[in-house]
């Protein structure tokens, strides 16, 4: 969704502060996706020739001031930063989104009264403190996120894993599952921006550990030239196992995680022992990023199984 070029961006009015700032597209991922994994931020694009921005702003501005620091506010020139309003389809201005667990949860665009801009803010603040009945049950919550993802439902995953992080900021499954749901929606420098922003706590958790893996293969997408050369390679030598191997790396990197899996499952079925199970071990990681639960390795470890005990 995001593809994003960095460039510089200035906006007018108030300073930067702690609650308000200008943002671009080379911080817009820190400063308003990361950052409203813990706190909401409200994001307003504006234009300097919009006459409706100009009495938007002060209004908003005033009222995220008074409510005492539990909301941000990130202000975006639209005429600097054309990608950031294409991402979010902004098709005129002033429009204004409210960013809660790494996602947009509502918006609305032109100006407002002060009342409908104090509700719209009250109603985001209420959401971010969980104000909803009774607390969720967590471990339940996961299993359902789990599934939400494997099915490639990402918006009821995301919904799921922001309610998580809601209640449990360092719920360390839940953040790792929110960085999945991103590269599942090829947004890997979202993803990337929440592995770099994760509190300290969470970095040594073996599920954070495995998504982050993820980040870090999807954004090693290789040339298709690459490929097509170790296709060729590995059809006109089919005992090439160090072919085969490099040729499952840069597939899955390319994103085509079956045929990845599929080539290294053959590669094992042909030399188990290989250069010190070399095959086996890359399979292995790519289990680990794509996560024990989905679906290709669940179906990927069965068939392993059966080949190494066969």
């Amino acid at each position: 969704m995001f593809g994003l070029t960095p460039k510089p961006a200035a906006a007018p009015a108030a300073e930067n502060t702690g609650i308000i700032f200008d943002v671009n597209v080379q911080d817009f991922e820190a400063r308003v996706i990361a950052a409203s994994m813990e706190k909401p931020v409200i994001v307003d694009f504006w234009a300097p020739w919009c006459g409706p921005c100009k009495q938007l702003m002060p209004v908003l501005e005033a009222a995220v001031n008074a409510a005492g620091g539990e909301v941000f506010l990130a202000k975006v020139n639209l005429d600097e930063n054309p990608e950031l309003a294409q991402a979010l389809r902004v098709q005129s201005v002033p429009a204004v989104f409210a960013f809660l667990g790494g996602r947009p949860v509502d918006a609305f665009q032109g100006a407002q009264p002060e009342s409908a801009i104090k509700a719209f803010i009250d109603k985001l603040i209420q959401s971010a403190r969980g104000n909803q009945p009774g607390a969720i049950d967590i471990p339940e919550a996961l299993t359902a996120a789990a599934q939400a993802l494997s099915d490639k439902d990402l918006q009821m995953a995301q919904g799921i894993y922001a309610q998580i992080l809601q209640q449990d900021e360092k719920n360390a499954v839940a953040y790792a599952g929110m960085v999945r749901t991103f590269i599942a929606a090829d947004m890997i420098e979202q993803a990337a921006g929440l592995v770099e922003g994760a509190p300290e706590e969470i970095t040594s958790n073996a599920e954070f550990a495995a998504a982050r893996t993820a980040v870090e293969m999807a954004q090693n997408a290789p040339d298709p030239s690459t490929i097509n050369a170790l296709k060729d390679k590995v059809e006109k030598d089919p005992k090439d196992m160090e072919s085969k191997c490099a040729l499952a790396e840069v597939l899955f990197g390319a994103g085509d995680k079956e045929e990845a899996i599929e080539t290294l499952l053959q590669a094992i079925a042909y030399d188990k022992e290989w250069n010190e199970q070399e095959a086996r071990q890359i399979l292995l990681k790519f289990f680990e990023a794509l996560g024990h639960t989905d679906p290709l390795t669940i179906q990927g470890r069965k068939k392993l199984s059966s080949l190494l005990f066969s």
